[in-house]
């Protein structure tokens, strides 16, 4: 546990190459691993780890050389989830009435709403949040984080026109029931079923990743959830794409490390942030 709201911003900033940059923005909003001292979760750190999108932010790491800006959370989702609407709350885990919106969403009936209430069969708390404790996580870690973002779109929408945006995540490889296929496929990319961005936008994207030689799927069972949905709008030349690595590529999950894998894969998203680049590049003029 360590103690993140006096010392630095709850999110990394990798600044785009100045003489490269082009309108490519990329977020990884779960792959944060500092886990506050005033979560006072009673869940262990292993299972609480599970939730992590361990080491994506590094996995697109060639993003800034390659002129695109890359903002990765440093506070675990399990905290609080970046990729959730902010009313998005369950009152049944707060010790008194939210002075707000309350939304709940099914992810929230699940136990993964803006704050989680399980992991598995592993309750996260064995107390009732404080409405100030809840507010302090919102003002602290993800408006912070969501301001960011917001001003990156805004500036990148107003110097060259438009924006295109990679909502970056990864999904356990032990998730084979909610697949069609026999297999978890490699890469699952969501545009909320065609609302979220130009088509032209997932195909470039699709074909990339298949030309690399990874089996690539669309929409399901993971079509995009918050940030896509706020900053896709294709009717505005925003356009925001969320992509999903299978672990099993990079990780050795059970342990929670990389293994040899992890390389290869860097690289050959390297050489894809590259042609992105380009295609955007070209998008943009």
């Amino acid at each position: 546990m360590q103690d993140v709201h006096s010392h630095r911003l709850p999110f990394d900033w990798h600044a785009p190459d100045r003489a490269l940059q082009v309108p490519l923005l990329a977020d990884s909003p779960h792959s944060g691993h500092v886990y506050p001292l005033d979560f006072h979760s009673r869940a262990p750190l292993r299972v609480l780890r599970r939730a992590e999108d361990a080491f994506v932010d590094q996995l697109w790491s060639a993003l800034p050389t390659e002129g695109a800006g890359l903002l990765a959370a440093r506070v675990s989702r399990s905290y609080v989830d970046l990729n959730r609407q902010e009313t998005d709350l369950d009152p049944q885990m707060l010790a008194s009435p939210w002075p707000g919106l309350v939304e709940p969403s099914e992810k929230t009936q699940l136990g993964h709403g803006l704050l989680w209430k399980n992991l598995g069969s592993v309750a996260l708390y064995d107390r009732l949040l404080s409405v100030a404790e809840v507010q302090a996580r919102l003002a602290l870690v993800y408006r912070p984080y969501h301001d960011w973002l917001g001003q990156q779109v805004r500036h990148l929408h107003r110097r060259f026109g438009g924006v295109w945006h990679l909502n970056l995540h990864s999904m356990p490889s032990g998730v084979k029931a909610l697949f069609t296929t026999s297999t978890v496929p490699d890469f699952v990319l969501g545009d909320r079923l065609g609302t979220s961005c130009s088509a032209d936008f997932v195909a470039t994207v699709e074909h990339l990743l298949r030309a690399a030689g990874y089996r690539v799927v669309r929409n399901h069972p993971y079509s995009g959830a918050a940030i896509v949905k706020q900053v896709g709008k294709p009717e505005q030349n925003r356009h925001s794409l969320q992509i999903e690595v299978n672990r099993a590529l990079y990780m050795d999950e059970r342990h929670h490390r990389k293994h040899s894998g992890f390389e290869a894969l860097q690289a050959d998203l390297a050489m894809v942030s590259k042609q992105l680049a380009s295609y955007v590049r070209s998008c943009a003029s």
